[in-house]
């Protein structure tokens, strides 16, 4: 109270994170009175430009709404009073955007799969979005819910160096924005951008829709400085080829973890990439995961914008509870539990009346984190009558095995408020025919696929219409990103104007 007297921030911990665990509360509230100068500051002005404008064209002036890393918006003003919830916005905004489209498509199992200039970022969803309260942003841990992302050090950026071993590496450092790839202009050190170019997989003329021209000649110069004393590498492509598959066994290893390593087989899901480069490593990706579909949202430079816009207003509330679940006092822990959510409902429900939305816009769900006594970690699971045994469960899948005779404690009750918002509607278009329309087709050139040049042919995605079917060996070229289909796959276009790739099925000497 001192403090705010005096005009200063502050960030207190039993506001934003009252749960157990000192380490992890106290890094999270540092990291957000870290933040909130600047954020304050940075959303104070954006709230006054959008305001000043909308008052300037005589419309009302609605709410400015930021995305949180646990998949849900919050106004500007919480926003910028905890600012730490916002750490992956942009992220979970794809995850989103990823789910919904594939929703239309109509698939509800999905890898999400968003690559762009310096990192990948992959999330799995069965259902519902699946959230974590045991993130970290840069080594630092942050104990607020935010979706479950697992990112690693590969984008279209990304640099390629040789260790004191002398293999070849790939990232996670990164060209960024300046100087960039080499074949942008500035750069020196090849990325995984310029080892498309050598490959054939980036049209020169067709990059941003035309606007930006890339430089072929500067980056084969600059590569073959790279390897003028590298005895071991024959050609440009080679070294191509090379960059390429590090850096896609880096993003492989990454949609293991949230994949096998969970329990989950990878073929039984869609692959849903986006990003500027998702589309360039996804075919690659599904054959060495064995996913059977690709899905290439519309627009998927552009898919966490949209992820954003379809996001509901999302409140987390949680209490540290520490309470032994005992078969003997069923009754009286299920009271207690009772008494804890109602207390975290009453507040989350008086938030979101004062942000405007009535209680036929509320959705509240409530979620209790659970582990086996002495353990150190712990699973979160549905609140309702059989809450242990969904526990059992979700430790037999997560750890691979369980012991319903081991003592279980309650560690935290959680709760999710949801503010539900209108959403965009999108149309389905009909289905015309299988072939695409001449104009869509720009070229025929060479490509390389496994160290071989084949022709391939080079489309527009923009002129292309629902129906249309592409057979691979293709590039398909769009403003915001590239999409490669590989050999052996095809590409149709569905009434949502995405594009679904999938393998071709092998005909059979007796066909």
């Amino acid at each position: 109270r001192v403090l705010q007297r005096l005009g200063l921030a502050s960030s207190v911990s039993h506001e934003i994170l009252p749960e157990f665990r000192e380490y992890e509360r106290t890094a999270t509230i540092v990291v957000n009175a870290y933040l909130v100068p600047l954020m304050g500051r940075y959303l104070e002005e954006v709230e006054r430009v959008v305001c000043s404008r909308k008052r300037a064209a005589r419309r009302p002036a609605g709410r400015v709404a930021v995305m949180q890393s646990s998949g849900g918006t919050v106004s500007a003003r919480a926003a910028a009073a905890q600012p730490v919830r916002t750490l992956l916005s942009g992220p979970a905004g794809g995850v989103v955007g990823a789910r919904t489209v594939a929703k239309l498509a109509g698939f509800e199992r999905i890898i999400s799969f968003d690559m762009g200039g310096t990192s990948t970022d992959v999330a799995l969803l069965a259902g519902e979005l699946a959230t974590t309260s045991e993130g970290s942003v840069a080594g630092v841990p942050v104990a607020v819910p935010m979706l479950d992302i697992h990112t690693v050090g590969a984008g279209g950026g990304s640099l390629a160096w040789f260790d004191r071993g002398g293999a070849l590496r790939v990232g996670p450092q990164s060209a960024g924005a300046d100087p960039g790839p080499i074949c942008y202009g500035r750069g020196r050190q090849p990325t995984v951008t310029d080892a498309h170019l050598i490959l054939g997989r980036l049209d020169p003329a067709q990059f941003l829709g035309g606007r930006w021209q890339l430089d072929a000649q500067r980056t084969r110069d600059w590569m073959q400085r790279f390897i003028q004393t590298r005895r071991d590498i024959s050609s440009l492509e080679e070294l191509a080829a090379g960059i390429v598959a590090v850096a896609n066994a880096t993003m492989e290893r990454a949609i293991r973890v949230i994949s096998v390593e969970r329990g989950h087989d990878p073929r039984d899901f869609v692959l849903v990439a986006f990003g500027g480069a998702g589309g360039l490593h996804a075919c690659d990706l599904a054959a060495a995961l064995r996913i059977p579909r690709v899905l290439i949202p519309k627009f998927p430079g552009a898919l966490s914008a949209l992820g954003i816009l379809f996001s509901d207003v999302v409140k987390d509330y949680a209490r540290t509870v520490l309470l032994p679940v005992d078969g003997d006092d069923w009754t009286h822990l299920v009271a207690r539990l009772e008494r804890e959510f109602q207390i975290l409902e009453r507040a989350a429900r008086a938030e979101l009346r004062r942000e405007g939305f009535p209680p036929s816009t509320q959705r509240l769900a409530r979620q209790l984190d659970l582990r086996y006594r002495g353990q150190a970690f712990e699973l979160a699971v549905a609140f309702g009558r059989n809450f242990v045994s969904a526990f059992h469960r979700a430790h037999q899948r997560r750890y691979g095995y369980a012991d319903p005779a081991r003592s279980i404690e309650v560690v935290n009750v959680r709760l999710r408020a949801v503010g539900v918002t209108p959403k965009p509607k999108f149309r389905p278009a009909v289905l015309g025919p299988a072939a695409p329309p001449p104009a869509a087709r720009f070229k025929r050139a060479k490509v390389y696929f496994d160290g071989r040049a084949r022709p391939t042919e080079f489309y527009i995605r923009e002129r292309l219409r629902p129906g249309n079917r592409i057979l691979g060996p293709a590039v398909i070229a769009e403003y915001s990103a590239t999409t490669v289909v590989a050999p052996g796959w095809q590409a149709r276009v569905d009434t949502y104007e995405n594009l679904l790739l999938e393998k071709r099925r092998q005909k059979r000497a007796d066909d």
